[in-house]
C-alpha cells in the first residue's frame, strides 16, 4: 500500500468506530477493519498509521442490534488496547464514534454504549462538521451549503428524521428529552478561532461526560480543537501560556478523557496526517489489468436519497454505461412470500446474465435499485428490505469481481455489505481520495490477483455530476474531458 512516511514511534492511536464504511473520506494510509477478532485488532493497532477504523455498519441496524454491535466491538477492543499499551505498540488512545454529517444515525445510543464499556469520559464532543461536503456548524446551528440541515431531504429520512438544526435542541430531540438542551455545553467558532489557554481551560473544566456541541466552519477551527484535545489527553499544560498554573482549572496536568461523536473532518484534524501521497490519476491507475489491457469496471448504486437519483441519471446517460435495475418491488414481494431464498436466487441469475452481457459488450454495467423509498409498514421491515437488497447487489458484484478492474459502490449499507459479505474481507487498505470525500480502498479478493480498487461513495455527497466524474477518472485515469 502506498502511504506517506509516518512516525514509527509509539504514539496516540485514534480508533474510529464507523457506522458505515465512508467515514475515512478525509484521510489516507490506514486500515479499515470489517472484523474485530483479537488477531485482526492486533494487526490494526500495530499498523504505523495513527488511525484505525472499525466498520460497524450500525446505521443499517435497529437500535437494539446497533447497541449490541457497538458493545461487542468495545468488549473486544478494550483488551486489545491494553495489550498494545503493555507491549509499547501505542502510547495512548482515543475513540471517535463517526456518524453522518447530515445528522442521521443512532445518537446518543452508540456513544452511551461506548462510554459504558470504555469510559469514564470527561465529555462527549459532538462535532458534525464535514467541510469537504459543505456541512458546517456556526453558532450551534448545523448547516448544509449554508442552509439549516433540517430543511434538507436528509432530515426527512424514513428512519432517522429530525426537526431542528440547532445542535443542543437536536440532542434533546434525539435523546427523547433525557439530555435537555440546557445541559448541552457549547464551544463556538470564536472560541475555536482564538484557541490557546481559554480553550484549554474550557475543555479542562468539563467533567461527568457532559455533551458538548462544537462549531466547525474551517480547517483552522477544527485544528484548534484538535490541538487542545491532544494536549489535554496527554496531560500536558505546556501550551497554557505564561501565568497559568495549578490553580488555572487545568488540574495540574491530569490527563483528560474525551469521547467524540463526529463527522470525517475532525478525524483528519486529530490525526494531522501528511499530504496524501497518491494524486487522483495515480489512484485511478490502480485499476487492475489483464492480458489485453485494463479490466472493465462495475458501478453499484444502492443509495436512494434525491442526490443519488440525479447522479445515477447523469451516469446512465453516458454512452459507455448500461443500467441493470434491481426491481425493489419484486424483491419486496418475494421476501413476503414463501420460499424467498429460492425465488430470489432465480431473479439474481437473470440480473447476473445482464451484468455479464454488458461486460462482454465492453460497457460498464451500472447495477442499481429502483429509485424512491419503498413503502414499508414499520422500521424493521424497511431495514430488512434494505439489507436484503444490499445482499443481492453484493452477491452479484462478487460473482463478477475476478473479471473486474475496479468497482464503484455508492451508499454506506451497499458498500459495507459488498466488502464484508460479498467479498468476505477482514480488512481493506485505504489509499486516499479520488475526489473530495470519495475514498479508494484496495480489497485483496484473491491471492493470485492484484487487489481490487473499490471507490466508496457516500449516498449524500457531491453534485449531480460527481458519480459520472468518478467513473470517468476510473475509466481514463485523466478525469472528464
Amino acid at each position: 500500500m502506498a502511504q506517506a512516511t509516518l512516525d514509527p514511534r509509539p504514539g496516540l492511536k485514534i480508533v474510529v468506530i464507523d457506522d458505515d464504511p465512508t467515514g475515512s473520506q478525509t484521510v489516507h494510509g490506514c486500515p479499515l477493519l470489517l472484523r474485530w477478532d483479537a488477531e485482526t485488532l492486533a494487526a490494526g493497532l500495530a499498523h504505523p498509521s495513527p488511525l484505525l477504523f472499525l466498520l460497524a455498519n450500525t446505521r443499517a441496524l435497529a437500535p437494539a442490534a446497533a447497541a449490541e454491535r457497538v458493545r461487542e466491538i468495545c468488549r473486544a477492543l478494550r483488551p486489545a488496547l491494553e495489550r498494545a499499551m503493555a507491549a509499547g505498540t501505542i502510547a495512548s488512545w482515543l475513540v471517535v464514534s463517526r456518524g453522518d454529517s447530515t445528522l442521521r444515525g443512532h445518537f446518543p445510543l452508540e456513544v452511551e454504549v461506548i462510554a459504558t464499556e470504555l469510559g469514564p469520559f470527561d465529555a462527549t464532543l459532538l462535532v458534525p462538521a464535514f467541510l469537504e461536503g459543505g456541512r458546517t456548524t456556526v453558532d450551534g446551528e448545523h448547516r448544509l451549503h449554508g442552509r439549516p440541515v433540517h430543511e434538507s431531504p436528509f432530515a426527512r429520512d424514513g428512519l432517522f428524521a429530525y426537526a431542528t438544526s440547532h445542535l443542543p435542541d437536536w440532542v434533546e430531540e434525539k435523546s427523547g428529552g433525557r439530555i435537555p438542551a440546557t445541559a448541552v455545553d457549547r464551544i463556538g467558532w470564536r472560541e475555536l478561532e482564538a484557541g490557546g489557554p481559554a480553550l484549554l481551560r474550557h475543555l479542562a473544566r468539563l467533567e461527568g461526560n457532559v455533551c458538548v456541541a462544537v462549531d466547525g466552519a474551517s480547517e483552522r477551527q477544527l485544528a484548534s480543537l484538535a490541538t487542545a484535545v491532544r494536549s489535554l489527553i496527554a496531560g500536558s499544560t505546556a501550551d497554557d501560556g505564561p501565568g497559568d498554573g495549578p490553580g488555572d482549572g487545568l488540574g495540574a496536568g491530569r490527563p483528560r478523557r474525551f469521547l467524540f461523536q463526529s463527522a470525517a473532518s475532525l478525524i483528519q484534524a486529530l490525526a494531522s496526517l501528511p499530504p496524501q501521497p497518491l494524486a487522483p490519476a495515480a489512484l485511478a491507475a490502480l485499476r487492475r489489468r489483464g492480458g489485453d489491457g485494463p479490466l472493465p469496471g462495475l458501478v453499484l448504486v444502492g443509495s436512494h436519497v434525491p442526490l443519488a437519483d440525479r447522479q445515477l441519471e447523469r451516469l446512465l446517460a453516458a454512452p459507455g454505461c448500461v443500467g441493470v435495475e434491481v426491481e425493489v418491488a419484486k424483491v419486496q414481494r418475494l421476501l413476503e412470500g414463501p420460499e424467498p431464498a429460492l425465488l430470489l436466487a432465480s431473479l439474481e441469475q437473470a440480473w447476473g446474465r445482464r451484468l455479464a452481457d454488458a461486460l462482454a459488450g465492453g460497457r460498464t454495467p451500472v447495477l442499481y435499485t429502483s429509485r424512491g423509498e419503498a413503502r414499508c409498514r414499520q422500521a424493521g421491515e424497511r431495514r430488512a428490505l434494505g439489507l436484503a437488497l444490499a445482499g443481492v447487489m453484493a452477491r452479484l458484484a462478487a460473482a463478477v469481481a475476478p473479471a473486474l478492474g475496479y468497482l464503484i459502490s455508492k451508499g454506506g449499507i451497499t458498500t459495507h455489505t459488498l466488502l464484508a459479505d460479498g467479498l468476505a474481507l477482514e480488512l481493506v487498505e485505504l489509499q486516499g481520495q479520488l475526489l473530495p470525500g470519495l475514498s479508494v480502498v484496495l480489497a485483496a479478493t484473491d491471492s493470485d490477483q492484484e487487489p481490487l480498487p473499490v471507490l466508496t461513495f457516500p449516498g449524500n455527497l457531491g453534485d449531480p455530476g460527481t458519480l459520472w466524474e468518478a467513473w470517468c477518472w476510473m475509466e481514463t485515469q485523466a478525469g472528464p474531458v
